[in-house]
């Protein structure tokens, strides 16, 4: 962003959007794998936003003759930054919540899995083998890995005990509420010519319906308030 017509969305973006500087320029970088780039930075400049031939989005990044150049500070040295190392993100999230926030478009059905690993996932998982000692202390040579081959977690006994209890293993809120579209307590109905209509038309209450004859009667209601539950009661 230009300083000069948002300074405090500049700051921000320099501060917190800005790739952890990686290749000559810092070759101890995180992101680096075998002396590669792992998150394809720095970018290449792009006019228009377009589709790539993998179908991961290429945003725009403008050049120099139409971008904005930063200084940074980096290892105690002022180094000059441009389009290729901004992070893509949302300006009005960015002066919302001031923080480093990566938006982009997710491509992938396991976008789900990022979202909801860290309280879906459970413990941490280690491929493990067991194989006997040699005589002289040291482990056996031969290797069968397709035998030997186990895949586990270890869980502490505290742990272990709070999910046989089913205690919760992270908060909600607001609490989830089930509400159930048939009755717990069968009630027997017997049709006739009189009665088929009167009957049909006077179903056993639930709280399903219940809470759609409460909205009848007071739309506010459907918006889940603290005194929501008081009202479910079926008659």
């Amino acid at each position: 962003p230009d300083a000069d017509v948002d300074k405090d969305l500049y700051e921000i973006v320099t501060k917190n959007m800005i790739h952890g500087l990686c290749g000559t320029l810092n070759p101890k970088s995180p992101c680096m794998m075998d002396g590669k780039y792992s998150k394809r930075y720095p970018r290449a400049f792009i006019f228009n936003t377009v589709t790539g031939s993998d179908g991961y989005p290429l945003y725009r990044r403008s050049a120099e003759d139409g971008g904005k150049l930063a200084t940074i500070n980096m290892s105690n040295s002022d180094i000059e930054v441009d389009n290729h190392w901004v992070v893509p993100h949302s300006p009005l999230l960015l002066k919302t919540y001031k923080a480093h926030i990566n938006v982009e478009y997710c491509n992938s059905v396991k976008s789900i899995t990022y979202i909801c690993k860290y309280v879906n996932k459970g413990s941490h998982m280690a491929v493990f083998g067991v194989q006997p000692e040699r005589s002289d202390g040291n482990a056996a040579l031969h290797i069968d890995e397709i035998k030997w081959y186990q895949a586990g977690r270890y869980i502490s006994s505290n742990e272990a005990v709070w999910r046989i209890l089913s205690f919760p293993i992270h908060e909600r809120s607001p609490a989830v509420v089930h509400l159930a579209s048939t009755s717990r307590k069968w009630t027997t109905r017997i049709f006739h010519t009189a009665n088929v209509q009167q009957t049909a038309l006077n179903p056993p209450a639930t709280t399903l319906t219940a809470f759609f004859t409460l909205c009848q009667k007071d739309p506010s209601t459907a918006i889940f308030g603290s005194a929501f539950i008081l009202h479910m009661e079926c008659e």
